[in-house]
This record gives C-alpha cells, sequence and structure tokens, in this order.
C-alpha cells in the first residue's frame, strides 16, 4: 500500500521540507516499510525505530488524533454517502481541498508531544 500509493501521490506534491508520522503499532514497522520510508523521507519521518522514535500505542496524542480525523468526518458524512465508493470519493476531495489549508501539509507546525497522564 505504502509503495503503490501512499509514496507516489506525495511525490507528486513536490514538498521536500514535509515530515510523515505514523504510529508505532508493529504493521507499520516491517523492515520493508521502513526501508521505504528512509528512501522518501530520509530522516524527516517519526515511526517506532524510525529516526524520531513513537512507541507503539503511545497515550501521546497527535494533531491527526485530536483534531483531523473528527474533522473529516464531519465533512465527508454531511450528504450521507450510500456507498463506499461515493464515500471515498467525498474523503479523497476533502482531504485533497482542505488539509492543505489547515497546515498539516507543511510540516511539523506542533511542539514536541508531551506524555498524557490519566
Amino acid at each position: 500500500m505504502i509503495g503503490d500509493f501512499f509514496l507516489p501521490k506525495m511525490e507528486e506534491l513536490d514538498m521536500p521540507d514535509m515530515w510523515f508520522q505514523q504510529d508505532g503499532a508493529t504493521c507499520h514497522t516491517a523492515r520493508e516499510t521502513m526501508v521505504q520510508l528512509r528512501a522518501a523521507f530520509g530522516e524527516q519521518f517519526i515511526s517506532r525505530f524510525g529516526p524520531v522514535n513513537w512507541p507503539p500505542r503511545s497515550c501521546d496524542l497527535t494533531p491527526l488524533d485530536y483534531f483531523l480525523w473528527s474533522h473529516v468526518k464531519a465533512h465527508v458524512y454531511r450528504d450521507k454517502p450510500a456507498t463506499i465508493d461515493a464515500l471515498g470519493a467525498n474523503i479523497e476531495a476533502f482531504i485533497g481541498e482542505s488539509v492543505p489549508k489547515l497546515g498539516f501539509a507543511n510540516g511539523p507546525s506542533q511542539p514536541e508531544p508531551r506524555p498524557a497522564f490519566a
């Protein structure tokens, strides 16, 4: 998936200063995936076993956790899509139009993450 879909889409954006962040779940940190991420982002990615470590099941919140997904969901379900294809089209349209305006495509703009305590 990352090599077939995600990385080609990122290359189209031509944003050399972009950072990539993923959680540290084991399925995201296979050797082949990490090699692809290093090739694409160099030292500009945050992941378990990456240059900037992010532990699996971290209790730290990311901008995606506390803002983006609820914002996307609120917009893509407005017209009550009846099929998966319609939902996918809504997601692609919203992300393409809105996310760059929100600043997520411009690299990290948040301070260093801090642990959440319960």
